[in-house]
């Protein structure tokens, strides 16, 4: 059995002209990336490795969910490959993981993430949206096997949107 993952990165910043690979986290993204890392904490393994774009707004979204699940941001393994839009690319970096692994945590980008996780899930996710998280577990023991799996879990920013929202009417 196989775990995998997939995060998309938090909602990047539009506000100066960077080149797409550095532009950084908007706040939207700083605000999406903490309040869906402290509600993953339940769906995932108790040990894994994590994987990242080298893309500044995916490794500053690995930094805040390594804030809220206490793993260190230093283990985080960044892979100039993810920084693809591509599925069939993400499949093949991902048919690279170490068997000794059963738990794959990944920060990527869109097409990407929304494309695999249609091939690959047994849920249609029209788009996996900045911040979302999709869980899918395999039933293989080598992830060269990847094939289609299970969708096991879902967590989206607008899943929380009106919690947040009631919490702060109640503030007022």
């Amino acid at each position: 059995m196989k775990n995998l993952i997939l995060i998309r990165h938090s909602k990047s910043s539009w506000e100066t002209l960077f080149k797409d690979i550095d532009r950084p986290l908007s706040k939207r993204g700083i605000n999406d990336a903490h309040l869906i890392s402290s509600k993953i904490a339940d769906i995932l393994p108790k040990t894994y490795i994590v994987w990242s774009s080298t893309a500044k707004r995916t490794r500053e979204s690995a930094m805040i969910y390594s804030e809220h699940l206490m793993f260190s941001y230093e283990n985080v393994i960044l892979k100039e490959e993810l920084y693809t839009f591509d599925e069939q690319k993400l499949e093949e970096i991902i048919k690279k993981c170490e068997n000794r692994y059963v738990n794959l945590i990944l920060f990527g980008h869109n097409e990407a993430i929304t494309n695999f996780v249609n091939k690959f899930g047994n849920l249609f996710i029209e788009n996996v949206p900045t911040s979302g998280v999709v869980s899918i577990q395999f039933d293989i023991d080598d992830w060269q096997d990847l094939k289609k799996g299970q969708t096991i879990n879902t967590l989206f920013p607008s899943h929380y949107k009106n919690e947040q929202h009631n919490k702060q009417e109640v503030h007022r």
